[in-house]
Protein backbone atom coordinates (compact mmCIF):
# COMPACT_ATOMS: atom_id res chain seq x y z
CA UNK A 1 0.00 0.00 0.00
CA UNK A 2 1.89 3.40 -1.19
CA UNK A 3 -1.01 4.77 -2.93
CA UNK A 4 -3.05 8.06 -1.91
CA UNK A 5 -6.96 7.67 -3.16
CA UNK A 6 -7.13 11.27 -5.04
CA UNK A 7 -10.35 13.27 -4.74
CA UNK A 8 -12.65 12.11 -7.98
CA UNK A 9 -15.64 14.78 -7.11
CA UNK A 10 -13.59 18.17 -5.92
CA UNK A 11 -14.96 21.33 -8.07
CA UNK A 12 -17.96 18.76 -8.85
CA UNK A 13 -19.74 17.97 -5.68
CA UNK A 14 -17.99 20.42 -3.74
CA UNK A 15 -15.72 23.27 -4.16
CA UNK A 16 -11.85 22.51 -5.76
CA UNK A 17 -9.87 24.79 -4.08
CA UNK A 18 -9.10 24.71 -0.39
CA UNK A 19 -10.22 27.81 0.49
CA UNK A 20 -13.32 27.88 -1.01
CA UNK A 21 -13.95 24.30 0.21
CA UNK A 22 -12.92 25.52 3.94
CA UNK A 23 -15.47 28.72 3.79
CA UNK A 24 -18.15 26.37 1.99
CA UNK A 25 -18.30 24.02 5.24
CA UNK A 26 -17.33 26.72 7.57
CA UNK A 27 -20.79 28.37 6.68
CA UNK A 28 -23.27 25.48 5.87
CA UNK A 29 -21.85 23.80 9.51
CA UNK A 30 -22.58 27.48 11.07
CA UNK A 31 -26.19 27.83 9.38
CA UNK A 32 -26.59 23.89 10.81
CA UNK A 33 -26.13 25.60 14.63
CA UNK A 34 -27.97 27.81 14.45
CA UNK A 35 -31.31 25.94 13.57
CA UNK A 36 -30.07 23.14 15.13
CA UNK A 37 -30.90 22.46 19.46
CA UNK A 38 -27.17 20.28 19.40
CA UNK A 39 -26.24 19.32 22.89
CA UNK A 40 -23.51 17.04 23.96
CA UNK A 41 -24.54 14.03 23.81
CA UNK A 42 -22.60 10.60 23.25
CA UNK A 43 -23.27 10.42 19.46
CA UNK A 44 -21.72 6.97 17.40
CA UNK A 45 -23.16 6.81 14.32
CA UNK A 46 -24.03 9.40 11.99
CA UNK A 47 -26.36 8.92 8.66
CA UNK A 48 -25.66 11.36 6.06
CA UNK A 49 -26.30 12.20 2.84
CA UNK A 50 -23.94 12.40 0.37
CA UNK A 51 -25.18 14.51 -3.02
CA UNK A 52 -23.48 17.46 -3.59
CA UNK A 53 -23.32 20.42 -1.14
CA UNK A 54 -25.76 22.83 -3.37
CA UNK A 55 -28.55 19.97 -2.69
CA UNK A 56 -27.50 17.99 0.20
CA UNK A 57 -25.20 20.03 2.11
CA UNK A 58 -27.02 21.70 4.78
CA UNK A 59 -28.50 18.33 5.55
CA UNK A 60 -24.77 17.18 6.08
CA UNK A 61 -24.45 19.65 7.88
CA UNK A 62 -26.88 19.31 10.72
CA UNK A 63 -25.18 15.57 11.37
CA UNK A 64 -22.06 17.01 11.45
CA UNK A 65 -22.95 19.89 13.64
CA UNK A 66 -23.41 17.17 16.70
CA UNK A 67 -19.87 16.30 16.89
CA UNK A 68 -18.57 19.54 18.49
CA UNK A 69 -18.31 18.27 21.90
CA UNK A 70 -16.35 15.12 20.22
CA UNK A 71 -13.93 16.95 18.47
CA UNK A 72 -11.18 16.14 20.54
CA UNK A 73 -12.37 12.39 21.53
CA UNK A 74 -12.70 11.12 18.28
CA UNK A 75 -9.89 9.72 16.82
CA UNK A 76 -11.18 6.66 14.16
CA UNK A 77 -13.96 7.49 11.63
CA UNK A 78 -15.63 4.27 10.05
CA UNK A 79 -17.09 5.34 7.32
CA UNK A 80 -19.58 3.05 4.80
CA UNK A 81 -20.95 3.99 1.87
CA UNK A 82 -22.70 2.05 -1.06
CA UNK A 83 -20.73 1.46 -4.24
CA UNK A 84 -22.14 3.23 -7.42
CA UNK A 85 -20.09 2.60 -10.30
CA UNK A 86 -18.07 0.07 -9.90
CA UNK A 87 -19.90 -3.20 -8.18
CA UNK A 88 -18.16 -5.29 -5.71
CA UNK A 89 -19.10 -8.73 -3.58
CA UNK A 90 -19.01 -7.51 -0.23
CA UNK A 91 -17.27 -4.37 1.54
CA UNK A 92 -14.51 -3.17 -0.44
CA UNK A 93 -10.92 -1.10 1.51
CA UNK A 94 -9.36 0.89 -1.13
CA UNK A 95 -6.14 -0.32 -0.32
CA UNK A 96 -4.59 3.04 -0.03
CA UNK A 97 -2.86 4.55 3.01
CA UNK A 98 -4.63 7.87 3.20
CA UNK A 99 -7.51 9.22 1.18
CA UNK A 100 -6.59 13.03 -0.15
CA UNK A 101 -9.26 16.28 -0.42
CA UNK A 102 -8.15 19.94 -1.63
CA UNK A 103 -8.21 20.34 2.68
CA UNK A 104 -5.36 17.58 2.98
CA UNK A 105 -4.85 13.85 3.62
CA UNK A 106 -6.39 11.50 6.02
CA UNK A 107 -4.29 8.60 7.10
CA UNK A 108 -6.31 5.06 6.65
CA UNK A 109 -5.97 3.41 10.06
CA UNK A 110 -4.13 0.63 9.62
CA UNK A 111 -4.64 -1.26 12.39
CA UNK A 112 -8.77 -1.43 11.59
CA UNK A 113 -7.60 -2.64 8.24
CA UNK A 114 -5.83 -5.32 10.24
CA UNK A 115 -8.35 -6.29 12.33
CA UNK A 116 -11.13 -6.94 9.42
CA UNK A 117 -8.57 -9.48 7.62
CA UNK A 118 -9.68 -12.35 8.75
CA UNK A 119 -13.60 -11.62 7.14
CA UNK A 120 -14.06 -13.15 4.30
CA UNK A 121 -17.13 -10.29 3.16
CA UNK A 122 -14.35 -7.93 3.28
CA UNK A 123 -12.29 -7.33 -0.14
CA UNK A 124 -9.56 -4.88 -1.00
CA UNK A 125 -11.02 -2.59 -4.54
CA UNK A 126 -9.18 -0.02 -5.39
CA UNK A 127 -11.53 0.60 -8.69
CA UNK A 128 -14.30 0.61 -6.38
CA UNK A 129 -12.86 3.49 -4.52
CA UNK A 130 -11.52 5.42 -7.15
CA UNK A 131 -14.60 7.43 -8.71
CA UNK A 132 -17.20 7.16 -6.32
CA UNK A 133 -18.38 9.91 -4.10
CA UNK A 134 -20.56 8.57 -1.36
CA UNK A 135 -17.67 8.24 0.66
CA UNK A 136 -15.28 11.13 -0.51
CA UNK A 137 -18.23 13.86 -0.01
CA UNK A 138 -18.42 13.33 3.77
CA UNK A 139 -14.23 13.85 4.21
CA UNK A 140 -14.38 17.75 3.72
CA UNK A 141 -16.90 18.01 6.82
CA UNK A 142 -15.07 15.22 8.85
CA UNK A 143 -11.51 17.65 8.15
CA UNK A 144 -13.44 20.51 9.30
CA UNK A 145 -15.18 19.43 12.65
CA UNK A 146 -12.78 16.72 13.56
CA UNK A 147 -9.01 17.06 15.28
CA UNK A 148 -6.57 14.34 14.30
CA UNK A 149 -8.32 11.28 13.22
CA UNK A 150 -7.59 8.30 11.00
CA UNK A 151 -10.48 6.72 8.77
CA UNK A 152 -11.30 3.20 7.60
CA UNK A 153 -13.75 3.66 4.50
CA UNK A 154 -15.55 0.51 3.15
CA UNK A 155 -18.05 1.23 -0.48
CA UNK A 156 -20.73 -1.46 0.10
CA UNK A 157 -21.51 -3.80 -2.49
CA UNK A 158 -23.71 -6.52 -2.64
CA UNK A 159 -23.78 -7.93 0.73
CA UNK A 160 -26.01 -8.85 3.86
CA UNK A 161 -27.25 -6.88 6.67
CA UNK A 162 -24.92 -9.51 9.09
CA UNK A 163 -22.02 -9.18 7.24
CA UNK A 164 -22.21 -5.17 7.21
CA UNK A 165 -22.93 -5.47 10.81
CA UNK A 166 -20.30 -8.27 11.62
CA UNK A 167 -18.11 -5.53 10.46
CA UNK A 168 -18.90 -2.83 12.31
CA UNK A 169 -19.24 -4.97 15.36
CA UNK A 170 -15.37 -5.67 14.87
CA UNK A 171 -14.70 -1.52 14.96
CA UNK A 172 -17.38 -0.62 17.59
CA UNK A 173 -14.49 0.70 19.83
CA UNK A 174 -15.62 3.31 22.72
CA UNK A 175 -16.21 6.59 22.48
CA UNK A 176 -12.98 7.54 20.10
CA UNK A 177 -14.60 5.53 17.16
CA UNK A 178 -17.44 7.22 15.08
CA UNK A 179 -19.16 5.73 12.68
CA UNK A 180 -20.45 7.52 9.74
CA UNK A 181 -22.90 5.72 7.24
CA UNK A 182 -23.61 7.75 3.69
CA UNK A 183 -27.14 7.55 2.13
CA UNK A 184 -29.39 9.61 0.40
CA UNK A 185 -33.40 8.16 0.16
CA UNK A 186 -35.29 8.11 -2.75
CA UNK A 187 -34.69 8.77 -6.42
CA UNK A 188 -36.24 10.46 -9.09
CA UNK A 189 -39.61 10.37 -7.57
CA UNK A 190 -42.25 13.95 -7.65
CA UNK A 191 -41.73 15.83 -5.20
CA UNK A 192 -45.09 14.73 -2.75
CA UNK A 193 -44.31 11.12 -3.40
CA UNK A 194 -40.51 11.13 -2.53
CA UNK A 195 -41.73 12.64 1.06
CA UNK A 196 -44.25 10.44 1.82
CA UNK A 197 -41.82 7.49 0.89
CA UNK A 198 -39.19 9.11 2.54
CA UNK A 199 -40.96 9.36 5.71
CA UNK A 200 -42.37 6.07 5.74
CA UNK A 201 -38.45 5.21 5.81
CA UNK A 202 -36.99 7.46 7.92
CA UNK A 203 -39.86 6.29 10.63
CA UNK A 204 -38.25 2.67 9.87
CA UNK A 205 -35.03 3.67 10.90
CA UNK A 206 -35.53 5.63 13.90
CA UNK A 207 -38.00 2.23 14.91
CA UNK A 208 -34.38 0.18 14.05
CA UNK A 209 -36.41 -1.96 11.66
CA UNK A 210 -34.82 -2.93 8.55
CA UNK A 211 -33.63 -4.41 6.10
CA UNK A 212 -33.95 -1.61 3.86
CA UNK A 213 -34.59 -2.23 0.21
CA UNK A 214 -32.23 0.47 -2.75
CA UNK A 215 -35.64 1.95 -3.48
CA UNK A 216 -36.09 3.19 -0.08
CA UNK A 217 -32.38 4.36 0.29
CA UNK A 218 -29.44 3.98 -1.76
CA UNK A 219 -27.26 3.38 0.91
CA UNK A 220 -29.91 0.55 1.94
CA UNK A 221 -27.08 -2.39 2.35
CA UNK A 222 -25.09 -0.07 5.45
CA UNK A 223 -28.02 1.30 6.97
CA UNK A 224 -29.72 -2.53 6.91
CA UNK A 225 -26.30 -3.96 8.56
CA UNK A 226 -26.15 -0.66 10.91
CA UNK A 227 -30.10 -1.24 12.29
CA UNK A 228 -28.65 -4.71 13.40
CA UNK A 229 -26.19 -3.28 15.30
CA UNK A 230 -28.05 -0.59 16.67
CA UNK A 231 -30.39 -2.65 18.36
CA UNK A 232 -27.57 -4.95 20.03
CA UNK A 233 -26.03 -1.71 21.49
CA UNK A 234 -28.89 -0.28 22.44
CA UNK A 235 -28.94 3.01 20.17
CA UNK A 236 -30.97 5.82 20.31
CA UNK A 237 -31.90 7.63 17.31
CA UNK A 238 -32.90 10.78 16.74
CA UNK A 239 -33.69 12.71 13.37
CA UNK A 240 -32.47 15.53 12.58
CA UNK A 241 -33.66 16.58 9.60
CA UNK A 242 -35.18 15.27 6.37
CA UNK A 243 -35.94 17.00 3.08
CA UNK A 244 -35.32 16.60 -0.52
CA UNK A 245 -33.45 18.29 -3.92
CA UNK A 246 -36.91 19.83 -4.57
CA UNK A 247 -36.16 21.96 -1.23
CA UNK A 248 -32.60 22.74 -2.12
CA UNK A 249 -31.49 23.21 -5.59
CA UNK A 250 -33.18 21.06 -7.71
CA UNK A 251 -36.73 20.76 -9.98
CA UNK A 252 -39.93 18.94 -8.00
CA UNK A 253 -40.18 16.44 -10.64
CA UNK A 254 -37.26 14.17 -10.15
CA UNK A 255 -36.24 14.80 -6.42
CA UNK A 256 -33.81 12.88 -4.35
CA UNK A 257 -34.69 12.59 -0.04
CA UNK A 258 -31.76 13.05 2.03
CA UNK A 259 -32.03 12.61 6.12
CA UNK A 260 -29.50 13.18 8.74
CA UNK A 261 -30.14 11.29 11.88
CA UNK A 262 -27.87 10.78 14.83
CA UNK A 263 -27.45 7.36 16.97
CA UNK A 264 -26.89 7.88 20.89
CA UNK A 265 -25.41 5.75 23.15
CA UNK A 266 -27.54 5.40 26.15
CA UNK A 267 -26.65 4.73 29.63
CA UNK A 268 -27.37 0.89 29.33
CA UNK A 269 -25.39 0.64 25.94
CA UNK A 270 -23.53 -2.62 25.83
CA UNK A 271 -19.40 -2.34 24.32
Amino acid sequence: MHTVRQPAVAGAFYPGQAGPLASTVTSLLSAARAESDASPTATKVLLVPHAGYVYSGLMAARAYAQLAAARETIRRVVLLGPVHRVPVRGLALPGTVSFATPLGEIEIDTAAVAALQPLRQVVVSPAAHALEHSLEVQLPFLQQVLGDFKLLPLAVGDAEPYEVAEVLETLWGGPETLIVISSDLSHYLPYRAAQNIDSETVERILALDGPLTHEQACGGTPISGLLLAARRHHLQPRLLGLCNSGDTAGDRQRVVGYAAIAFLETAHASH
